[in-house]
């Protein structure tokens, strides 16, 4: 249930590799002071192409905000890429996070140069939730 003063969050990832990850953030959203919940709108079933951008895009626009987790292979994820364009057009909010703190992650193909992968604490999530970047 989301709060009046939580964010709702689409999460994009990298389903292949990362999709722990998504998990650890999911599960930090369900804490009590959580500034963000999230549904899980991971489109797990096979899709055509069409179909599924069409899906991502409503569930990114009823979002407020796109977290985008960064790993070791993001860079040729074709599905955060989308999503992140998606965001993009929709002119939604998002950020880059870090998804490991020993390794090197890579910004997804249609972030831009400016985008900074931020790393992955409670109080940078709580910043990067409200806005504070």
């Amino acid at each position: 249930m989301v709060t009046a003063q939580q964010k709702r969050v689409f999460i994009s990832f990298d389903f292949d590799n990362d999709a722990r990850l998504k998990d650890a953030l999911v599960g930090q959203a369900r804490y009590p002071n959580s500034p963000f919940s999230v549904a899980d709108w991971s489109l797990k079933e096979e899709q055509k192409e069409r179909e599924w951008k069409a899906k991502a895009k409503a569930r990114i626009n009823r979002s407020e905000i796109v977290v985008v987790i960064c790993g070791t292979r993001t860079h040729s994820a074709n599905g955060v890429a989308s999503e992140l364009a998606m965001a993009q057009e929709l002119r939604k909010p998002y950020f880059l996070l870090k998804g490991h703190p020993d390794k090197q992650c890579t910004k997804p193909s249609t972030a831009t140069q400016s985008d900074k992968i931020y790393t992955w604490s409670w109080d940078n999530l709580e910043k990067l939730i409200t806005g504070r970047r």
